[in-house]
């Protein structure tokens, strides 16, 4: 996993409310990873409301109002799809389900958080997509809930909720991420997913 693709992540958290901690700050490549290593990302939703419902599997922001606090596992593997043939050859996509990683998670968050055991702790998967025919899609689904992930979510949900959220005339100086989706955005080589949908994808013209 490259740094770009965990950074889009706490972007996108961070812009939706969320206080976001970096597990790790190394990669683990000689030897097996331990059980606090397996984290990506830890999340915590400081407006989440106790009554809220469980977040819907497929992740969208208006689904995250619903994630009280969660682990995050990135899988940015760009250029495949997760299709149950894949899940099923790459056992290691679900190794921030074991038992010892969601006792380590539980123990990173305060104590007397109300729900503070790993039960209480949602698991999100983010991939770059699931295959978009039938029955494909639902096997992968199926394999994944049964693996144990409570949620998942794209990198193609997460940039289009930023580019949304991103103002040219803003200096984001503090994150390179958001600073070249802004430069993008701003040469119009990136377009607005809502101007696409009004104008049927005619490109925008500057006064």
């Amino acid at each position: 996993m490259s740094a770009i693709d965990e950074g889009i992540v706490r972007e996108y958290f961070e812009q939706n409310g969320f206080l976001v901690r970096q597990a790790r700050k190394y990669q683990v490549q000689s030897r097996r990873k331990a059980a606090e290593e397996e984290i990506d990302l830890i999340v915590f939703n400081p407006g989440w409301q106790p009554e809220a419902r469980r977040p819907e599997f497929f992740l969208f922001s208006t689904e995250l109002p619903y994630i009280h606090r969660a682990i995050v596992a990135v899988k940015g593997w760009h250029t495949n799809v997760f299709t149950p043939t894949m899940l099923k050859s790459s056992p290691e996509i679900f190794n921030f389900l074991q038992q010892g990683v969601l006792k380590e998670a539980a123990r990173l968050f305060p104590s007397d958080l109300p729900g503070a055991d790993a039960q209480g702790l949602t698991k999100i998967l983010v991939l770059p997509s699931l295959p978009t025919s039938e029955p494909f899609r639902s096997q992968s689904v199926e394999m994944l809930k049964a693996a144990g992930v409570d949620a998942i979510l794209s990198f193609r949900a997460m940039l289009l909720d930023l580019l949304e959220k991103i103002e040219i005339n803003q200096n984001y100086s503090k994150s390179d991420t958001l600073q070249v989706m802004r430069l993008l955005k701003n040469y119009d080589l990136l377009k607005d997913p809502q101007l696409d949908l009004l104008s049927g994808g005619v490109r925008r013209t500057r006064a």
